[in-house]
C-alpha cells in the first residue's frame, strides 16, 4: 500500500561557524516522507524539485532515504529556501524565500490522479497550504483524493509567511473539514486559537467529522482525541540537539498506524500506545542535529531498551 506525501521539500540554511550557513535538505512535508521510507514504508513524495544544485542535494536525499520520486515534478525553477534560526532551547524559527520556487509549482496537469494510483492516505501540510496559486491547486486535487484515501492535515503554522490571523485560521479550517486526521502542534493552536483550548479546538475538529485530532506538545509529550475521549503520554527525557523534524516524525508515526491497524482502531489503549512510539521516535530524531528521525531498527531497539 502507497501512502502519498505531499508537500514542500526545500533547502534549511542552518547556523554555522560564525556567518556560515550549513545547507540541508528540509521541509516538514519532506522530513516525514524520509520518516515513514526510513520505518519501511512504501512513500511516494509529490511536489516539485528543481534540476538545481539544492534540488539535485534534495533529490538525492529523499532517494538515500527510500522515499520514491516518481509523481515528483522535475523543474527548472529553483529551490525554496528556508533560513534557520535555533533558540537556546532547540526550537527552531524560520525566514523563507518561496516566490517562484519549484517547491510550490503545483499545477493540476501534473498533479497524480488518485483514481489511477489509489493511495492509501495522503498526507499534506506545511507552507503549500497558505502558498498560492499552488494551494487552491492542491485543494480541489485532495478533495479527489480523499474519494479514495483518508486526508491527513498537519498545518504546522508559519505565521512568518502568512502573518493574518483570520486568513490563516480559514484556510485551516477548510482543510480540516476534508480530512480524516489532524496532527497540529500546541504551538500552532495557541496562534491560531488564542482565547481556545487545546481540548475546545480538538473536540471540535472531532465533533465536525475527523477520527482523530493529535497535538504535539514538546517536552510534555502527547495527547490525543477521538469520540472516545482523549489519551495522553508524557515527553521521552533525552538530551536536545534541537527539535527540527520531531513533529514531522509524530506525523509519520500516526501515518504509519492508519495504514497498519486502520483508523477506527486508534483509540484507547491502541492510541496510547501508538503515541508512546512517536514520543520515543520524536525523541530520537531531537537528539541529532536537522531532521534525521530514525530507522525501524533504531526505533524498535529504543523501544526495547
Amino acid at each position: 500500500m502507497t501512502i502519498w506525501v505531499c508537500g514542500e521539500v526545500l533547502i534549511d540554511l542552518l547556523p554555522g561557524d560564525g556567518a556560515q550557513r550549513v545547507p540541508v535538505v528540509g521541509g516538514g512535508p519532506a522530513n516525514t516522507a524520509k520518516a515513514l521510507a526510513r520505518l519501511g514504508h512504501d512513500v511516494e513524495f509529490i511536489d516539485g524539485i528543481s534540476i538545481d544544485d539544492y534540488g539535485q542535494s534534495a533529490r538525492a536525499e529523499l532517494v538515500r532515504d527510500g522515499v520514491n520520486l516518481n509523481l515528483a515534478l522535475t523543474s527548472h525553477l529553483p529551490m525554496a529556501l528556508a533560513v534557520v534560526s535555533i533558540a537556546a532551547d532547540g526550537g527552531a524559527t524560520y525566514d523563507f524565500t518561496l516566490d517562484k520556487t519549484a517547491t510550490f509549482d503545483f499545477h493540476e496537469t501534473w498533479l497524480p490522479d488518485p483514481s489511477k494510483y489509489k493511495p492509501s492516505v495522503l498526507h499534506i501540510g506545511t507552507l503549500v497550504l497558505i502558498t498560492e496559486p499552488g494551494a487552491s491547486v492542491l485543494y480541489d486535487w485532495a478533495m479527489r483524493t480523499a474519494e479514495f484515501a483518508p486526508i491527513v492535515l498537519d498545518p504546522n503554522v508559519r505565521s512568518a509567511v502568512l502573518s493574518d490571523r483570520d486568513l490563516y485560521e480559514s484556510v485551516i479550517e477548510k482543510w480540516a473539514a476534508i480530512s480524516s486526521v489532524i496532527k497540529v502542534s500546541d504551538d500552532d493552536l495557541a496562534w491560531l486559537f488564542p482565547e481556545k483550548t487545546i481540548a475546545e479546538v480538538a473536540t471540535r475538529w472531532v465533533t465536525d467529522g475527523a477520527a482523530l485530532v493529535v497535538v504535539t506538545r514538546g517536552a510534555n509529550g502527547l495527547i490525543a482525541f477521538t469520540s472516545q475521549g482523549s489519551v495522553e503520554v508524557p515527553g521521552v527525557a533525552v538530551d536536545v540537539i534541537d527539535t527540527v523534524g520531531a513533529g514531522d516524525t509524530v506525523g509519520a508515526i500516526i501515518v504509519e498506524a492508519m495504514v497498519e491497524r486502520g483508523i477506527m482502531s486508534l483509540h484507547g489503549e491502541v492510541l496510547r500506545e501508538v503515541l508512546y512510539r512517536a514520543a520515543v521516535a520524536a525523541a530520537i530524531t531531537c537528539s541529532r542535529a536537522g531532521a534525521k528521525p530514525p530507522h525501524s531498527i533504531e526505533l524498535a531497539e529504543k523501544l526495547e531498551s
